[in-house]
């Protein structure tokens, strides 16, 4: 049987004897489904900070619009998926976008494989990969239908903080799984260049931005390193030569009879990187270790395939779906109307989850283009996704831990402490110079100032799962449709959060702008969840199991005229 006929969750006696097992059961099944959702979502990130170095001539701030993409797609998505669990249910709904993944995860592995590709068709795949993120706004509001509201806060916390997991698996599995072929139908390797500059090799003076002299500072490179001036002395050009002690590097690779790369042998040597700009003026001069070595990049995309295959299988034949009270598409809007002060309490409920899913998602995406931006220029520069993942997994882990606490201390409290944590990491980043870099040693300021804030956001994505049913206790399904709809919103994260660091690194050469203007906005959704949800007497109060809610207080004339309100019949 498809759907339920009966679904009671609330009743003591029917949850013990029928409803836990098939909710905890609905739970596992799509909260395995949603890991690799989110690791199809946030694949892009995991894979644009390699694509120089396999060849591909993509600008920094192309390379942040792909990783960006996604965020814009699942955005969309989102918004489309909140209105389908109350009218379709949860199993054709889970079943269909689960395996509907498998195509941008294919096409991407096939596309990395050619270095002809255009930048345009990774923007479409990257924008498809964004359906891993959209179907987030259609799994909680099945679970929160799914469970009695003592338990929503510990399920859904369980079920978005596992999920969650999916970005830092794809974070932390990728550097592992392109370094080797999985099958030969996978395809063959790319060449992966990496370059460490050599510190104090050479010493560059610049006037106006354009280089006026290069002088050799290491002896055992003077044979080396040739500095061509013209008839005026203007140099025009530093080559490298080889010497005794000098190698310049090679590429060795074996190909097939089509011409496609089917081994790598790896080798070492120097290179000099000699950077101009568009009037051909050298604008930059550096002096090189080169590694090349084999990779796979495309296994960073079919990893996932049969993963998906499964998760598809398993919703198929034991999910089933919950009968309820719908007013089609057009009544789940109603969350906009001005019944029982909805449109007020939406955007609030939005704009708080864009402080702590919109900040997880969006840092999580732009994450390992920050370290490799900020960081990547400097010698021995950290691998972005040897780091990258602990903030995701962090974030996931603490979500996942904490739903069951503020379901006892209430989530309107929790989210009033943890954004004050936002904003003062978002404060720490700014004062204490680690967007500014001006060595790698300041690379673990960064990266603690990053971890914190991970974590902040990941528990104040527990409390607003708590509390955002509570908001709306007058109407299940309108609680549900919260939490897809405030998803959706939030789910733009990777796509605001990414393309602005981008655009503020790329016109000022940091990021001190965005967190700067992140704070302020966390200090506005922190007074908006203190006005109405926190403070004594507040509007919507939500103060746990052990304190009580603003709808525990009601009577039930009240409650019952809500629900009347609500349904517009009063």
């Amino acid at each position: 049987m498809a759907r339920l006929p009966r679904w009671e969750p609330e009743n003591p006696q029917f949850w013990q004897e029928t409803g836990s097992k098939i909710a905890w059961r609905t739970c596992g099944i799509t909260t395995f489904s949603l890991i690799f959702s989110f690791a199809t979502w946030f694949v892009m990130s995991a894979v644009v900070v390699r694509m120089p170095a396999i060849g591909f001539q993509f600008s920094t701030m192309e390379l942040f619009w792909l990783a960006a993409m996604p965020g814009l797609a699942s955005g969309i998505l989102r918004l489309v998926h909140s209105n389908f669990i109350p009218v379709l249910g949860t199993r054709p709904v889970v079943s269909i976008a689960t395996i509907i993944k498998v195509i941008p995860m294919i096409w991407l592995g096939f596309a990395i494989q050619d270095l002809n590709t255009p930048w345009s068709t990774f923007m479409i795949i990257a924008f498809l990969c964004g359906l891993g993120g959209g179907d987030f706004s259609s799994f909680m509001p099945s679970t929160s239908i799914f469970f009695p509201k003592r338990l929503q806060g510990l399920a859904l916390g369980i079920q978005a903080g596992l999920g969650n997991f999916g970005v830092s698996i794809v974070q932390f599995v990728a550097p592992w799984i392109i370094g080797f072929a999985v099958v030969g139908l996978a395809g063959g390797p790319q060449v992966f260049t990496k370059g460490e500059p050599v510190k104090g090799a050479i010493t560059v003076t610049k006037e106006a931005g354009v280089v006026k002299d290069v002088v050799v500072n290491k002896p055992e490179l003077a044979a080396a390193i040739e500095v061509v001036r013209d008839e005026r002395g203007r140099i025009t050009d530093v080559l490298l030569h080889e010497t005794d002690t000098v190698r310049k590097i090679t590429e060795e690779v074996r190909r097939d009879e089509q011409g496609r790369i089917v081994e790598v042998i790896p080798t070492k040597g120097m290179k000099v990187d000699v950077k101009r700009n568009d009037a051909g003026e050298i604008t930059d001069v550096v002096v090189l270790n080169v590694a090349k070595k084999a990779m796979w990049l495309q296994n960073a995309a079919f990893i996932w395939v049969p993963f998906l295959v499964i998760a598809f299988i398993l919703a198929v034949l034991f999910l089933r779906s919950v009968s309820l009270p719908s007013r089609g598409f057009k009544g789940q809007f109603e969350i906009l109307s001005r019944k029982n002060r909805a449109r007020t309490h939406t955007w609030n409920c939005t704009m708080t989850y864009i402080t702590s899913f919109g900040s997880f998602s969006g840092f999580a995406a732009a994450f390992p283009m920050m370290i490799k931006t900020l960081y990547g220029g400097f010698e021995g520069a950290p691998d972005p996704l040897a780091y990258a993942f602990f903030g995701p997994l962090i974030g996931g882990a603490v979500r996942a831990l904490t739903g069951g606490i503020f379901d006892r201390i209430g989530g309107s409290r929790g989210m009033s402490w943890t954004t004050l944590g936002q904003i003062g990491g978002a404060v720490f980043l700014v004062v204490s110079g680690a967007l500014t870099p001006t060595s790698v040693e300041q690379f673990p300021l960064f990266l603690w100032g990053m971890l914190w804030i991970f974590l902040m956001s990941g528990t104040n994505n527990a409390a607003t799962f708590r509390q955002y049913p509570i908001v709306f206790a007058y109407s299940p399904a309108k609680g549900a449709q919260m939490l897809g709809w405030t998803g959706a919103w939030a789910a733009f994260g990777p796509f605001v959060f990414t393309s602005l660091i981008g655009m503020s690194i790329e016109k000022t050469g940091d990021a001190v702008a965005f967190f700067i203007g992140v704070a302020i906005f966390y200090a506005y959704t922190w007074w908006i969840n203190w006005w109405y949800y926190t403070r004594k007497g507040a509007e919507r109060f939500d103060y746990g199991n052990q304190g009580g809610t603003w709808w525990d207080k009601l009577s039930e004339a009240e409650k019952e005229r809500m629900r009347q309100i609500d349904l517009g019949r009063a």
